[in-house]
């Protein structure tokens, strides 16, 4: 993160394609497999990858073999072969213990802002989920791991609607607190919209330094890149994005999934903002996730960068 602190045209792109963008695919893609989708990631310059989640794989097999994936990077991050972060999604403390068992440096937990979506997403009340991800991150703070914290469903909930402002600062404080070192703001069905956006981002940067918060879009109605610029003119630099427009949220009835890393990508870059990524390697890399999960995937400006002559600005 030191870059964003020196370089106030560098935007953080992370990389969610291989766990968010996966976890809810029919396909269940290999761990070797899923290796080789995060190295070519990490190949084409990107600065972030989630790479797998530490959930029970009998609830949700897609993201079997998480401890051998994280091994495997593990080397890479020890040989210094990558700079990138890396890191993994845990849901309770045992998957805390096995991240951390198999060496990972970053972890996230992810509560919901209603009460409903926790209970419907895990079974656990908003107190209940709230007091287990604090748990978490104060153990990851006592362990030296970086723990950061999403606010899932921040603008909208799929069951009880819009969700107040107030109710994500609350949330937002309580995490922090807990020794959370970045706040994600979720928009997880893709109901937010630029004003929303504006909104909400204006009041955490009254709170905290727009370096510790960061922004996770989903592209349900088409507004994913819109709310990305509204989020940037509240000076944010960190941005999730998704590979192909991978994933989805399976409570929000036709979702088109998260914001596509190349679609994000290439606004800024045309916008003269840099990421250290390469875009002809990530359209590549699209097609490459697309043939794990058998079936063509790729953002709305892919189609424009495949007729057009003008190669995408790096």
């Amino acid at each position: 993160m030191n870059r964003l602190a020196t370089d106030e045209k560098f935007v953080f792109v992370n990389e969610v394609g291989p766990r968010d963008g996966l976890q809810n695919q029919a396909a269940h893609v290999t761990p070797q497999d899923r290796i080789e989708f995060i190295q070519r990631l990490l190949d084409a310059g990107l600065a972030g990858v989630e790479v797998a989640s530490f959930v029970n794989p009998k609830a949700v097999p897609q993201m079997a073999g998480a401890a051998d994936i994280m091994s495997a990077l593990r080397a890479l991050i020890d040989d210094k072969q990558t700079q990138a972060q890396i890191s993994v999604l845990v849901p309770n403390m045992y998957g805390y213990k096995a991240a951390q068992e198999a060496g990972a440096g970053i972890i996230s937990v992810v509560p919901s802002a209603t009460e409903t979506m926790n209970q419907k997403n895990i079974n656990m009340s908003l107190e209940e989920t709230l007091a287990t991800s604090c748990a978490i991150l104060a153990q990851a703070d006592k362990d030296g791991v970086r723990g950061q914290a999403y606010i899932s469903v921040a603008f909208e909930c799929p069951f009880e609607g819009p969700v107040g402002v107030q109710q994500v600062l609350t949330i937002a404080e309580r995490l922090t607190q807990a020794g959370a070192k970045e706040i994600i703001i979720g928009d997880t069905i893709g109901a937010a919209n630029p004003l929303q956006v504006k909104n909400l981002f204006a009041k955490l940067t009254d709170i905290y330094p727009p370096s510790f918060l960061s922004a996770h879009f989903h592209d349900t109605r088409a507004m994913g890149l819109a709310n990305a610029y509204a989020a940037l003119e509240c000076g944010i630099r960190k941005f999730d994005s998704s590979v192909g427009g991978l994933g989805g949220c399976p409570f929000a009835p036709g979702a088109a999934g998260n914001l596509a890393t190349e679609d994000l990508v290439a606004m800024l870059h045309q916008m003269g903002f840099t990421t250290g990524i390469d875009l002809n390697k990530l359209l590549s890399i699209a097609t490459f996730a697309g043939t794990l999960i058998d079936r063509k995937i790729g953002g709305r400006m892919t189609a424009w960068f495949a007729q057009s002559s003008c190669q995408p600005a790096m």
